[in-house]
């Protein structure tokens, strides 16, 4: 059997390296929360300053819609070839990524000789008849015993049955850390296990911290920051502009709401609304 151990010096390097790897993870978590909390000031802001200016201007294209749809049907009704404009796509609040929770370390492994790796077949047996030798035995009754323990031992090496070994040496005494060996392939593996996890949570940490630096509301809060860093007011200049589209919007639905079929102004205005909407799929 390989020798597996491994010294406290190894692993105490492979400690101290798993410690820095969390380490810089904690970093890049912190990095995360902290610049998703100054975004996330800048979203209530946007939010609460143009949501409902958003809200209705897409109630208003809603409405529009049906309108235009009812005046593209009656326009076919009627034997004109009209289109339908497509449906509004309603607006989207802006959201910002999540970083999904962490699972906990798989815990270390405790007892034993990190450096006593596990005895090899051969070792086993080599100490079981040192324990057992009929020459060592102080008495003829004690003789006969070990004769016949040692035919076991002879046998079980005879076929590899290292359990069988390792239960006649603990019988007779032997330590069980000489027996088993320490907790070498145990730490190998807690130290293998937890430094992949590690790795693993800080690849998608910075998944996701880029994918919050490429976040249209992070680019927009910086490019807002330095103008406001020069006196200008861009958010109000997009109030602004909302408002009027909202006006244009309703001044829209209130001739769209009474335009006749028959009218000329219909194709037109259907026209209009279809170019800067784009035609459906089930158009006519």
């Amino acid at each position: 059997m390989m020798n597996t151990a491994i010294t406290r010096q190894e692993l105490e390097r492979r400690r101290s390296q798993l410690r820095d790897l969390q380490s810089f993870l904690a970093d890049q978590e912190q990095e995360f929360a902290l610049l998703r909390g100054r975004i996330q000031v800048f979203v209530d802001r946007y939010t609460d300053l143009l949501g409902p200016l958003y809200m209705e201007l897409d109630a208003l294209e809603s409405q529009l819609h049906c309108a235009t749809s009812y005046l593209a049907e009656a326009l076919r009704r009627n034997g004109v070839a009209a289109r339908s404009p497509k449906p509004p796509r309603a607006t989207e609040l802006p959201r910002l990524p999540q970083l999904p929770g962490g699972a906990p370390l798989p815990p270390e492994p405790k007892g034993g000789l990190v450096e006593l790796g596990p005895p090899t077949l051969k070792t086993l047996y080599r100490r079981a008849a040192m324990r057992l030798h009929p020459d060592l035995a102080p008495s003829e009754r004690e003789r006969r015993q070990r004769e016949q323990q040692m035919m076991i031992v002879n046998e079980a090496y005879a076929a590899g049955d290292r359990r069988r070994l390792e239960s006649l040496l603990l019988a007779a005494g032997e330590e069980p850390l000489k027996v088993h060996g320490g907790n070498a392939d145990a730490v190998r593996d807690w130290l293998s296990r937890s430094e992949q996890a590690v790795q693993g949570r800080l690849r998608v940490v910075q998944a996701h911290l880029a994918l919050l630096k490429a976040h249209a509301m992070h680019q927009m809060w910086q490019a807002i920051a330095a103008a406001e860093a020069q006196q200008l007011d861009p958010l109000a200049v997009m109030a602004s502009r909302l408002r009027a589209q909202i006006a244009e919007r309703r001044q829209e639905l209130y001739i769209g709401q009474r335009l006749q079929p028959d009218s000329g102004l219909a194709q037109a205005f259907l026209h209009r609304r279809v170019e800067r909407m784009g035609a459906s799929s089930s158009a006519h």
